[in-house]
């Protein structure tokens, strides 16, 4: 089994990336976070390992973080209906603090706001995960409770606004997450969008 990967990063997509170790390329799945921390293709990289066994093959998925990996395994092992697809899915749509204190806060319609979670997903994550997780180091509730209200609208039409003005999903979302880092989570759609195009 593989838990960790250290290669030359020969391929680097939105959520695929392509490291290549002793002459073997590994095709590896990485949630938007882990994609935004990696360095230029060509460069050494370093990630964590989920290694998946199915009847039709085998897939690896990996993190720049080892709480990233955990979060991960903890979706795919135990919640029933979560995959490895919507787990990486869910992490790539929402900050980690943000999703754990939606769990313990049993904030289901924030959760539904992940691609492929509807309202029976979001209420089985929190049912089967609300015991399990928890927020780490002071006051990260707080923020995260701030952002996670900010998050269902504002930064929903921030990131559906530039998409619509032609940016990809990936890229639309990285900077609305950075807008929202720099302006606080009372900023509006607007703001957020001005800002993440750098006006």
């Amino acid at each position: 089994m593989i838990v960790s990967l250290r290669g030359r990063l020969t391929e680097a997509g939105v959520l695929r990336v392509v490291i290549e170790a002793s002459g073997v390329g590994y095709e590896v799945n990485v949630p938007v976070s882990t994609a935004e921390r990696l360095p230029q293709v060509g460069s050494e990289v370093f990630l964590l390992i989920h290694h998946v066994f199915r009847e039709d093959g085998q897939a690896l998925y990996g993190f720049a973080a080892a709480e990233e990996r955990d979060f991960f395994r903890l979706l795919v092992e135990k919640v029933s209906g979560v995959g490895p697809k919507m787990a990486l899915n869910i992490i790539s749509r929402l900050p980690l603090p943000v999703l754990r204190d939606a769990i313990v806060r049993g904030d289901v319609a924030l959760l539904s706001q992940c691609p492929g979670v509807g309202k029976k997903t979001a209420e089985r994550l929190v049912v089967e995960l609300k015991d399990k997780v928890g927020l780490e180091g002071p006051g990260v509730s707080v923020v995260a409770s701030a952002v996670s209200s900010a998050a269902p609208s504002a930064a929903s039409d921030a990131v559906a606004a530039l998409i619509a003005l032609g940016f990809k999903a990936a890229d639309a979302d990285k900077g609305v997450r950075a807008a929202l880092t720099k302006l606080g989570a009372g900023a509006t759609a607007d703001q957020l969008v001005k800002a993440a195009l750098g006006r």
